[in-house]
């Protein structure tokens, strides 16, 4: 396998991350915050961004449903995101969603499903409606939220999160990235 630049730094930040971790686990702690600070913060928010969508998605999939398939049901439900209870095509929901879809996101193919298993319906004009079964399956799955929240959360205080997004919020000013919110 060809050795990138790439690939050489993100072996070397893994290493110091994994460096960091051990020492924190053996009590090491002196230290610790001075070489944190020092860490990218691409690679950590990259690494926390992954293993919360992975562990949500499976959590979703346990209740019946990808998550594309259950921010569809909550864009559709009066109950919800969608302040009229009107129904959206799949491109509007797309461009409703486009700052936190994932490339392998496929919309499209999460309405399918949702419209076979009669949780949608479509009109002529090609959109999408939140059937009563669709809307018990989003309370069902909303039920689960905040059970998720506390497993994502869990031993992280509420002053050090909201710290924490103050400060991905300042990064993302930083480099001239805007917020969806």
């Amino acid at each position: 396998m060809r050795n990138t630049v790439q690939d050489t730094e993100r072996n070397a930040v893994q290493e110091t991350a994994r460096n960091v971790v051990q020492d924190a686990e053996k009590g090491a702690v002196q230290d610790i915050d001075a070489r944190l600070a020092t860490q990218p913060i691409g690679y950590w928010t990259g690494v926390a961004y992954n293993a919360v969508i992975a562990y949500l998605r499976a959590e979703m999939a346990r209740l019946g449903a990808t998550q594309p398939q259950y921010w569809v049901l909550r864009y559709l439900s009066v109950n919800d995101v969608s302040e009229d209870g009107a129904g959206l095509t799949v491109e509007e929901l797309t461009e409703r969603m486009r700052a936190f879809l994932r490339p392998e996101d496929d919309l499209a193919v999460a309405a399918e499903d949702l419209l076979a298993r009669g949780l949608l319906t479509r009109d002529a004009e090609r959109r999408l409606w939140i059937t009563d079964a669709g809307e018990a399956m989003r309370q069902e799955i909303k039920r689960h939220v905040p059970r998720l929240r506390d497993r994502v959360h869990e031993g992280v205080d509420d002053a050090d999160y909201v710290t924490a997004l103050k400060v991905l919020e300042r990064v993302i000013k930083n480099v001239g990235g805007e917020i969806a919110w």
